[in-house]
């Protein structure tokens, strides 16, 4: 790779990063074709960018770029790949549910709303992390609960006046 090349893939790599607040770095080395090409398939319908970069590459990228993230590039040893998403837990469930037939993809880290998560004994506190859509949509039902019950209290008492 040539020097004008490098500096291409860290510029593609830092705007990436910029457009993105989750990322999940992981490795999936050691994965057959038939898995690997499951697993971009899953990652594609999840709508999960997968790429497998550089180390180098993408430490100067996450340097270069304004996101904080911290301790993330210790993790850039071996084969590294990243998984950028717009939803918290979709990349540690694919992981996740990948990981029940094999030991790969090994989770090394993760960049998710400005939090650094380094550790593959997080991996499966951040697949159960609730989506901003899922958190949402609760708060709006607990919302509605009590309006609900009194909205339903209010035709009860209006019709018990009506009836007498």
């Amino acid at each position: 790779m040539t020097r004008e090349e490098k500096s291409i893939a860290i510029e593609d790599l830092t705007a990436q990063l910029a457009g993105s607040n989750i990322v999940y770095i992981a490795d999936i080395s050691g994965l057959n074709a038939e898995t690997t090409s499951n697993l971009r398939r899953a990652c594609f319908k999840a709508g999960i960018k997968l790429e497998v970069v550089k180390n180098t590459l993408l430490a100067k990228a996450m340097e270069a770029s304004e996101n904080n993230y911290g301790e993330l590039p210790t993790v850039l040893k071996g084969n590294t790949s990243i998984f950028i998403s717009d939803t918290a837990n979709a990349p540690g469930k694919i992981i996740k549910e990948f990981r029940k037939k094999s030991d790969k993809p090994l989770f090394k880290g993760a960049y998710i709303n400005s939090e650094i998560y380094i550790g593959d004994n997080l991996l499966d506190s951040l697949a159960t992390l609730k989506s901003k859509e899922e958190v949402i949509g609760e708060i709006i039902g607990l919302l509605q609960s009590p309006a609900q019950r009194v909205i339903s209290a209010l035709l009860n008492q209006f019709k018990e006046e009506e009836a007498a």
